[in-house]
């Protein structure tokens, strides 16, 4: 990829005007910043409608080394204070992110009740589903879609994380278009095809709390053999998950374990087509490229593009000074590009090494994506099956990208097969 030089002075990430430039201009303006001021400052938007006042403003982290540092130390830089770049009162923080909004000893608490849900055992069983899903996926788009076209994103990437989740909670298929609407809104914040206001915003999450919260209930009165039921009923320390919690829980994993996956899938397809002699090196040497050709595909994707921490006192990173109280802002979607770690980072290579990781999971520490490993499964599984039952299958149009500074996300995306 050919980067354009954008000057410094022209980079603002909190402008949605920013979020609205090609590709290529985006990557150039953060191939500046981790040159020429990878610390820097940046004001905080004024969001019209928003009923929170404007924040103090943040620096923006864009090299890996950097984010690495801030993920690896969180009694230092905690996630307490917010995950988004915008305040909101702590309630509001915990009512919409669960525990990536929580510092130990609370997040360690959440952590450790509801990944009674995610044992060995619970993944195990889930990963059976995934395969089993998947050729349902691939069965449905042969039988629905006879003129061998279709929208990749809606038919193909969005059903198979929106249906394990549905499956891993013990949610009945006839609520699974209700699941995939509200995650829309609530990852669709700043895109007017979703969301109009903070109303629509708090409405949806509302919805899905209360939804969430009826699950839970009937899981105590009731236990089934499904994720929900080993978190309701687990024990620890003497101490179970309330209704709320779960509620709050849910809102985090039907949102980032559906929307996240899904994009991965969809920029991996987009990538496969538009890198032909990498889909070749993968699909025809499948088991060994499959592991690095995931990594890759989230690498290159970054579907979640940045979170935020807070310093708890006064410290540094790489001799940049920062002071209590300041806002931090990890832009994965910069460090996943990072020259001085990756080799040719613009350059999509399905054998590209493991090490150094990538950060599109977080980079480490207690707040590392609890889902990974399912999240891995899932896309090294839908290639699988698409490499197998439609290997020529491919983009045929531009994608209309979600319009946001949080997600990277492909809202449509046409596909044909011979």
């Amino acid at each position: 990829m050919e980067l354009p030089v954008v000057p410094l002075d022209d980079i603002d990430l909190s402008l949605n005007e920013f979020w609205t430039k090609d590709r290529a201009y985006r990557e150039g303006a953060f191939k500046t910043l981790r040159d020429e001021s990878p610390f820097h400052f940046f004001p905080e938007a004024l969001i019209e409608d928003s009923p929170f006042p404007r924040g103090p403003g943040y620096r923006a982290l864009t090299r890996h080394q950097d984010i690495w540092h801030v993920s690896r130390n969180p009694q230092i830089f905690c996630s307490g204070k917010g995950s988004n770049i915008g305040d909101m009162p702590t309630e509001l923080n915990e009512f919409f992110g669960s525990m990536i909004n929580m510092d130990d000893p609370k997040h360690f608490r959440l952590r450790s009740i509801v990944s009674k849900g995610f044992t060995p055992k619970e993944i195990s069983r889930v990963e059976e589903q995934v395969k089993v899903r998947a050729v349902k996926v691939v069965d449905r788009l042969l039988e629905k879609f006879p003129g061998k076209s279709c929208d990749f994103v809606e038919e193909v990437a969005a059903l198979l994380p929106l249906q394990i989740i549905c499956d891993m909670m013990g949610i009945p298929e006839s609520d699974e278009r209700q699941i995939f609407n509200w995650t829309n809104v609530i990852l669709g914040v700043g895109d007017p095809e979703f969301v109009g206001s903070y109303e629509d915003l708090l409405k949806a999450g509302m919805e899905i709390f209360a939804y969430a919260q009826a699950l839970g209930e009937d899981r105590v009165k009731s236990p089934k053999d499904d994720v929900t039921s080993a978190m309701m009923n687990a024990v620890v320390d003497g101490e179970r998950l309330t209704a709320q919690e779960f509620g709050s829980f849910f809102i985090l994993l039907v949102v980032a374990g559906n929307e996240t996956t899904r994009n991965a899938i969809s920029h991996g397809m987009k990538l496969l087509t538009d890198h032909p002699d990498q889909r070749h090196k993968w699909f025809n040497n499948f088991e060994e490229h499959t592991r690095t050709a995931v990594e890759e595909i989230v690498r290159y994707a970054t579907p979640v593009i940045h979170f935020r921490r807070t310093a708890t006192e006064d410290t540094e990173i790489n001799g940049q000074p920062i002071k209590e109280g300041e806002k931090v802002v990890m832009w994965y979607c910069s460090g996943n590009r990072d020259e001085r770690v990756f080799t040719d980072p613009h350059t999509f290579d399905v054998a590209r090494p493991l090490a150094p990781a990538q950060v599109g999971f977080g980079a480490g520490g207690p707040h590392f994506c609890l889902g990974a490993n399912l999240a891995r499964r899932e896309i090294g599984v839908m290639f699988d099956e698409i490499r197998k039952r439609v290997p020529s299958l491919h983009i045929t149009s531009e994608s209309a990208y979600l319009q946001s500074a949080f997600i990277n996300g492909i809202k449509r995306m046409q596909c044909a097969w011979d």
